[in-house]
């Protein structure tokens, strides 16, 4: 036996005896198992299992994206789910003829007979010229359209001519800027800018409660979204394209799996509720409600966790001699007592042949033209439609023709290829470290960034499964936990997977290395402890060979943990703190039988809703549609459907890894490993 494997049996034997931690034991899956075309959790870091001596058992999760829901759980412990599908917008009266008719006319008298006031067109005189100005009045009562003689340079000159105008003419003029800074101006019949008194009382509900009974108007509105089969921000860029407004002005707490159906919280600014509801009769996989005016926006990080609901289907016991009923008792009890290591799950690390971590780590070491063949290489589990110009990119090094063949959908591939096709080769054919440098920088923020993170996260995780193997699970002298109660959170862009069950927020965050005092005054477990990824900002555990595992996984790849500062300040890390250990809380489970792969086992908030409303307006609706869990009805394949929350940055297959004793994929399933 080893130093290391004898003082691993130690601890673990004082922590058992303490009644504070289970038997640990390595994956199941060891090095010869691969996960997704040779890249394996060891690959990443994940190495070992913290769990009682019990069997596991196989299965497949997210076989259907119904089969994994996710609801997000706000800072006050309130789980969000959907609970009215927006509302039904009253039809405005309608005039008849005759009133059209005596409202046309008493427009035209008005307008015939308007006077622009006099202070204000002395300022339109002095801007435009009095023949301009005559001709603005005659484009308000003739509704003609005019365009001004001269040209504005001046961008904040421009503004203020366009509200003069609005405010001149009873905001009943549209002016637009040419190409040549000139003012085009005309009526704008639909006189769609009313007053703000007439526009709320228009508003009112039976009860006169102005935005339909929403309230008075607030700067923020928020609202609930459920989404089906597709990350957030894609629901966020169809949303804004919908409304036309920058995605910026959409906030929300946290991204949400793709492959799934969730529900969340977002927020946006300066929009009518009414405009926002008017969306349902459009998206397509989402819906919206819940709205509700509120002073503060939404943050990242403004969650307390999620709760996850998921099916696992296909399930068969791993150990003959063992049944499942017994292996999910045994296994939940220790979940919910003692948790799982808090790995990085491998949705982290990207679903391609070659790891974001490996890309990340190039970037780190600004080996910029490494970083980008990695990102164009060929590799067996990339999109089949990018095949043919990842080839051609690889035997031409052509940026223009790799462009026109690669698909929109690879959004880093496509900025980096149209970013090289602009710049000049050097005399020998080849791109200069600098031309690489800048086509990396094209690549959208949130993305570049991915790859440094995704390093950080797989040293994370190594050095987690070093600190449970020097130690166990008991609490040292030297161990980190987090010191700041009244941490601030930095408006950072928050890094977006496919599969981001962790939040990535950014906190402002600072870590206490624990004394034997802290430790005997039993005010800390495990629980408590967290480790640093590697950043310029963050403080290592002052136990000495804890830090040097720091050193010798880093040192493997050519870098200094104590060195991570770089000269691009999108690849400077700071680093931040992420806890050893994570328990789950309301953990419940449920074995079921069925025959059809397709058939449902978990209804969504969306269809219970709709058959609750059926169901208290005596409309048809189905009893099984009401709860989370559908009944059983038999059959021949075993289920088993999982519910828990969990808090912000942990990874539910990582959970279920703990549970079912298997390997799981980058694709955020499990695989059907039989050891």
């Amino acid at each position: 036996m080893s130093e290391q494997e004898t003082t691993l049996k130690r601890n673990v034997d004082e922590a058992v005896a303490e009644g504070d931690a289970p038997v640990i034991k390595k994956s199941k899956v060891e090095e010869n198992q691969t996960s997704d075309n040779g890249i394996t959790e060891q690959s990443v870091g994940i190495t070992l299992y913290l769990t009682q001596d019990l069997p596991g058992f196989s299965g497949q999760i997210k076989q259907r994206y119904t089969d994994f829901l996710v609801n997000e759980i706000d800072q006050s412990g309130n789980v969000i789910h959907l609970t009215d599908k927006g509302f039904k917008m009253p039809k405005k009266p309608q005039m008849s003829k005759a009133e059209r008719e005596a409202k046309a006319t008493e427009d035209i008298a008005h307008r015939q007979n308007f006077e622009v006031n006099s202070e204000l067109r002395l300022q339109l005189v002095e801007i435009f010229g009095e023949s301009d100005v005559q001709k603005i009045e005659e484009v308000y009562k003739m509704a003609t359209t005019m365009k001004s003689e001269k040209s504005f340079e001046d961008k904040s000159t421009r503004t203020k001519i366009h509200q003069l105008l609005r405010a001149a003419f009873n905001d009943e003029l549209e002016s637009v800027t040419t190409d040549q800074n000139s003012f085009k101006i005309a009526r704008n019949n639909k006189n769609s800018r009313v007053n703000k008194q007439v526009r709320n009382d228009q508003t009112k509900d039976a009860n006169g409660v102005e935005n339909w009974g929403f309230g008075p108007t607030k700067e923020f509105l928020h609202f609930t979204l459920q989404k089906e089969n597709k990350d957030t921000m894609d629901a966020v860029n169809t949303i804004c394209k919908l409304m036309r407004f920058p995605t910026k002005a959409m906030r929300f707490a946290g991204t949400k799996d793709r492959r799934a159906v969730t529900c969340q919280r977002l927020c946006v600014s300066k929009i009518g509720v009414d405009r926002l509801n008017a969306l349902n009769r459009t998206l397509k996989g989402m819906i919206i409600g819940g709205f509700k005016f509120e002073d503060s926006s939404l943050g990242l990080g403004d969650l307390n966790g999620n709760e996850f609901v998921i099916a696992i289907r296909d399930v068969d016991v791993l150990d003959p001699n063992s049944k499942l009923e017994h292996i999910l008792q045994k296994g939940c009890e220790s979940l919910s007592s003692n948790g799982f290591i808090n790995y990085f799950g491998m949705q982290r690390f990207g679903t391609f042949s070659i790891s974001t971590h490996q890309v990340g780590k190039e970037i780190l070491l600004e080996n910029w033209e490494k970083a980008v063949e990695l990102i164009l290489s060929d590799q067996d589990n990339v999109l089949p439609k990018s095949k043919e110009a990842r080839q051609l990119w690889a035997s031409t090094h052509d940026a223009a023709a790799a462009l026109k063949l690669m698909p929109r959908q690879c959004v880093a591939e496509n900025s980096i290829l149209y970013c090289l096709s602009n710049l000049r080769k050097e005399d020998d054919g080849t791109y200069s470290a600098h031309s690489y440098l800048s086509a990396l920088m094209k690549v959208p923020r949130n993305l570049r960034t991915m790859y440094v993170h995704a390093y950080q996260s797989y040293v994370w995780n190594a050095v987690t499964s070093e600190r449970i193997k020097l130690y166990g699970l008991k609490v040292m002298p030297g161990d980190l936990v987090i010191d700041t109660p009244e941490s601030h959170k930095e408006e950072e862009e928050e890094e977006l997977d496919d599969f981001d069950e962790d939040l990535n927020t950014q906190e402002f965050v600072r870590a206490k290395p624990l004394s034997q005092e802290d430790i005997d005054s039993g005010k800390y477990s495990m629980s408590d402890v967290v480790l640093p990824m590697p950043g310029f900002d963050i403080v290592y555990p002052s136990d000495s060979a804890l830090k040097q595992v720091y050193v010798d996984i880093m040192k493997k790849d050519n870098m200094d943990p104590f060195k991570m500062r770089r000269k691009v300040r999108d690849f400077s890390v700071a680093g931040s703190y992420r806890n050893v250990i994570q328990k789950p809380t309301e953990l419940e489970y449920k074995i079921v039988h069925y025959n059809e792969p397709t058939q449902q086992l978990l209804n969504t908030d969306l269809e219970m809703l709709n058959n609750k409303i059926g169901k208290e307006n005596g409309q048809k609706y189905m009893k099984t549609k009401l709860e989370r869990f559908m009944p059983d009805n038999g059959g021949e394949k075993t289920a088993v459907l999982i519910k828990m929350q969990l808090g912000t940055s942990a990874y539910a297959t990582m959970a279920l890894r703990e549970l079912m004793k298997l390997e799981t994929s980058r694709r955020g399933d499990m695989c059907d490993v039989k050891v």
